[in-house]
C-alpha cells in the first residue's frame, strides 16, 4: 500500500501538447507518463490535482482522475468518523501504556516454593501487574527476593516488553536421616488374628493363625548368640491380620439448614490490573447469601491482559427447619459411612464384612457399623537400653 496520496489522470483533447508543456513548465511532478492514441496518461500527487485541473480548463482538455488506494487516502475518507478516530487513539494509547508497565509475571525454576509465595514476596517489593518497569530496581529486588524466601538460593529478574520473568534456583536440602538402625520391636497395633507374615529383619514370634492381643511382640529385635550374649537391632517386616472395628454415625430428624430461595443478583466488576471497579450501584440487600465468581479476561495476540470483567452471581439463602423421613436420613448417614471408608480405611485394608444396625429414638437416628477387616497390624516400638 502506498503512503502518499497519488492520482492517475487521463487527458484527452485537441491541445494536448499545450497541456503537457504547461504541466512541465510549472514543474508538476509527473510519473509514468505516456501517450496512447490521443490520450495522455500520468501519475501526480493529490496536492497538484487542483492546479492540473486549472491547466486543463485553460487548454480545453477533458480530464479524468482516479485516486490510488493509500494509507493517507483511507485516513482522509474516515476523517469525519470521530468514533473510529477515538478508538484508534485509545488503542495507540493503550499499546504505549502497556508497553511501559508489567502486564504478566511468569515464574520459572520453582518446584518446592509455590507461585503464590513468590508473587506475595514480589507484592511486598511493589512488583505487580501495572507497575511501571522503569521503577523496578532489578538488582535490589533480586537480592531481596532471595533473602525473603528461605528456600530460594538464587533469583533473577528480566523483562521482555511487558512480560516480567522471575527465574529462581531453589535450595537443595540434605535428605533427612532415616533412623532405620534404631533398635526396635514390631508389636500388634490391635487385637487380631494373623493372616500373613513377612519378616525382613528380626525374629518372628507368632505364625499365621495365631490370635494376638494389642501390644504383643510380633517380630523381636532382640537376639542371642550361642554364647548367651544378647544383641539388639532394628526389626522390620509386614504382618497382616484380621481384626474388628466398630463405628457409629448419628443425625437428628429435624435440623436447621441453609437453602437457596431462588432469588439472585448478577454484579459486574471491571478488573484493571489489581483494581476492582464496580459496574453496579448499591448491594443485593440479601440478609444471607452465597456468591459465585466467574472471570473473563481480554486476550491480544494470544496474550492475556490484566483487563477483564468479573461476574459475581449472588444467590439469596434462608435458614429453614427441615424434617427428614427415616429413609432420607438413612441415605444421608450411609453417605457418611462411604466417606469414612474412602478416607480413613487405607487402600491396603480389605473390608471382609460390614454389619450395619439401626437405632432409632424420638429425635435421632444412629447407624452402628461393625467391620471385619484385613490389613497391616504392625506398630514399631523402640527398645530402650540402660
Amino acid at each position: 500500500m502506498k503512503m502518499k496520496r497519488s492520482i492517475r489522470i487521463n487527458a484527452r483533447g485537441k491541445q494536448l501538447n499545450k497541456f503537457i508543456n504547461a504541466i512541465h513548465q510549472r514543474r508538476i511532478d509527473c510519473r509514468g507518463q505516456y501517450c496512447r492514441g490521443e490520450v495522455f496518461y500520468c501519475d501526480i500527487y493529490r496536492r497538484d490535482l487542483k492546479e492540473v485541473r486549472d491547466i486543463a480548463v485553460n487548454c480545453g482538455i477533458e480530464l479524468k482522475a482516479a485516486e490510488y488506494d493509500s494509507l493517507f487516502a483511507r485516513l482522509f475518507r474516515y476523517r469525519r468518523r470521530i468514533g473510529l478516530l477515538v478508538g484508534v487513539l485509545l488503542a495507540l494509547t493503550a499499546a504505549l501504556y502497556f508497553s511501559q508497565v508489567v502486564v504478566t509475571i511468569e515464574i520459572e525454576g520453582n518446584s518446592v516454593v509455590s507461585d503464590d509465595t513468590i508473587l506475595s514476596a514480589l507484592l511486598e517489593l511493589n512488583i505487580k501487574a501495572g507497575t511501571p518497569i522503569c521503577r523496578i530496581d532489578i538488582p535490589y529486588c533480586e537480592n531481596r527476593l532471595r533473602l525473603m524466601i528461605d528456600d530460594v538460593a538464587w533469583a533473577g529478574i528480566r523483562h521482555t516488553g511487558s512480560r516480567l520473568v522471575v527465574q529462581v534456583t531453589e535450595v537443595e536440602h540434605v535428605p533427612e536421616m532415616v533412623h532405620d538402625r534404631v533398635p526396635c520391636n514390631i508389636v500388634a497395633s490391635c487385637d487380631a488374628e494373623i493372616s500373613s507374615v513377612l519378616v525382613r529383619s528380626g525374629q518372628l514370634k507368632h505364625i499365621v493363625g495365631d490370635f494376638v492381643p494389642k501390644g504383643t511382640i510380633l517380630i523381636s529385635g532382640v537376639a542371642e548368640n550361642s554364647f548367651g550374649r544378647s544383641f539388639v537391632h532394628h526389626a522390620m517386616g509386614d504382618i497382616r491380620g484380621i481384626y474388628e472395628e466398630n463405628i457409629s454415625f448419628s443425625a437428628p430428624f429435624r435440623s436447621e439448614e441453609t437453602v437457596p430461595t431462588g432469588r439472585s443478583d448478577t454484579q459486574r466488576i471491571l478488573k484493571l490490573f489489581s483494581l476492582d471497579i464496580p459496574l453496579y450501584f448499591g448491594s443485593s440487600g440479601y440478609k444471607s447469601s452465597t456468591s459465585e465468581m466467574t472471570e473473563k479476561n481480554v486476550f491480544i495476540f494470544g496474550r492475556e491482559l490484566p483487563l477483564g470483567i468479573r461476574h459475581r452471581i449472588v444467590s439469596e439463602t434462608a435458614v429453614t427447619e427441615k424434617e427428614y423421613t427415616e429413609e432420607e436420613l438413612t441415605a444421608k448417614l450411609m453417605e457418611r459411612v462411604y466417606l469414612y471408608e474412602n478416607n480413613f480405611l487405607g487402600n491396603d485394608t480389605a473390608i471382609l464384612s460390614r454389619d450395619i444396625t439401626t437405632q432409632k429414638t424420638d429425635d435421632t437416628l444412629t447407624l452402628s457399623v461393625a467391620y471385619r477387616l484385613e490389613g497391616s497390624i504392625c506398630e514399631q516400638r523402640d527398645i530402650f537400653i540402660k
